[in-house]
């Protein structure tokens, strides 16, 4: 059986979930397989996760177990890809790339004081991708084009784990944005080897923001309160980060392939700072000085909360996923492959506390007919380690032994 036919019926659905759960908000893992298909193809999907998080608040916020704070959540995926020519093609990619959901629903003195309105959050995004590619020989396709993407989020601060911001509200109203994509690839059929680098730009947001609960006085003594705000109303500016993807397979024996994905993505110095929410800390950081005069520890403390930032990540993330594929008969294909990803710093925002992963797969893909296919996957992730803080405490607790699962359905159809 010739390679060429185990790349077309075969590597369309290496685990249908490559992102599901990674460093920072990064979701989907941004894939353009679906474009480098032969031929017209069309194909949509779904992502299920289903993560377990906790952890213990740090000792000074009274060492309580923060139960589950990770929200499960969805995605879906679609994509079509017309072969307009020998020469020229065009493609459409649906997907949700970047997303956060976090509620800590247990009662605790750091995120949930109440024990019924507890610290939670959810960020949203959706992509529509545009490519437009040149394929001078059979070898070769160059492909560029524009991305459209919407943003939106919100979030409710509960607890001593963010002293005097604990109350604030904040709705992020969905917003456009746009950018753009790049790249190359190279194949060669009869040996199922196919390459590609892709470049995706940043996109930049401005959301209006709904921004409530914020801190209207600095206490400093019984009855004495030092005045903050009046706060004005403007726009959160978030920009989603630059990314590289590079995916390689190849035939290694008959009727097996082996796959590589590596994704790079710029998450250091990503941050989310909505308009009021950062002229409170600065409004704080501003009596620094009153303060430290009376009580120098609490002074230095007020100084850090300049410029603070309600989510922000200080290092790159890169993830790899490794597998091999295998043809059964002309119906039946499966595949299995390991992922780890690195995180994007330790300590982190308590709105996403692990750092990395490890996690196997196996997928398999059954093909009633030559020219369609039902794919399913399922992925179980080690999550990493990590230390949680906010803009207002440096070491809020830390979170260990966590885990998540994932499962993935796609469908694929070529005409």
């Amino acid at each position: 059986m010739k390679l060429k036919t185990l790349t077309t019926a075969m590597i369309l659905a290496t685990v249908p979930m490559t992102g599901a759960f990674a460093a920072a908000l990064d979701r989907s893992g941004q894939s353009i397989a679906a474009f480098l298909q032969p031929g017209n193809y069309f194909e949509a999907g779904i992502t299920v996760l289903d993560p377990s998080v906790s952890g213990t608040s740090s000792a000074a916020l009274g060492g309580q177990a923060t139960g589950d704070m990770a929200g499960d959540y969805h995605s879906v995926s679609a994509a079509l890809k017309l072969q307009l020519t020998d020469n020229f093609s065009f493609g459409l990619i649906f997907d949700q790339p970047f997303g956060a959901e976090a509620d800590y629903k247990d009662g605790s003195a750091a995120f949930n004081p109440t024990s019924f309105d507890g610290t939670r959050a959810e960020v949203t995004t959706e992509n529509l991708s545009f490519l437009f590619g040149f394929q001078p020989t059979e070898n070769w396709n160059i492909y560029a084009g524009p991305v459209y993407q919407e943003a939106k989020g919100n979030v409710a601060l509960r607890g001593a784990a963010y002293s005097l911001l604990s109350g604030y509200d904040a709705t992020m109203k969905k917003d456009g944005g746009t950018g753009w994509l790049a790249g190359l690839a190279y194949q060669i059929p009869e040996i199922a080897l196919k390459a590609s680098l892709t470049y995706r730009s940043e996109i930049e947001h401005q959301l209006a923001s709904t921004e409530t609960g914020l801190v209207t006085g600095l206490p400093v003594a019984p009855g004495v309160n030092l005045p903050l705000g009046p706060y004005t109303a403007g726009k959160t500016d978030v920009t989603t980060p630059q990314s590289v993807n590079l995916d390689l397979q190849s035939g290694v024996m008959e009727n097996t392939v082996a796959f590589l994905n590596v994704r790079w993505v710029n998450w250091d110095g990503f941050a989310i700072r909505p308009n009021s929410f950062g002229q409170a800390l600065d409004g704080l950081a501003g009596y620094s000085s009153v303060v430290g005069a009376l009580d120098p520890a609490q002074g230095a403390y007020l100084a850090s909360l300049q410029g603070g930032n309600l989510v922000e990540y200080n290092e790159d993330q890169w993830s790899a996923t490794a597998g091999v594929g295998r043809k059964f008969n002309e119906k039946w294909a499966g595949n299995v492959s390991v992922g780890w990803d690195s995180g994007a710093g330790n300590p982190i925002t308590t709105l996403g506390p692990t750092e990395g992963y490890w996690n196997v797969g196996v997928g398999v893909q059954f093909s009633p007919a030559p020219n369609y296919f039902i794919a399913g996957g399922m992925k179980y992730f080690w999550l990493g380690d990590a230390e949680a803080l906010t803009a207002a405490n440096p070491n809020v607790g830390t979170f260990k032994d966590n885990d998540a699962i994932a499962y993935g359905l796609k469908m694929g159809y070529r005409f």
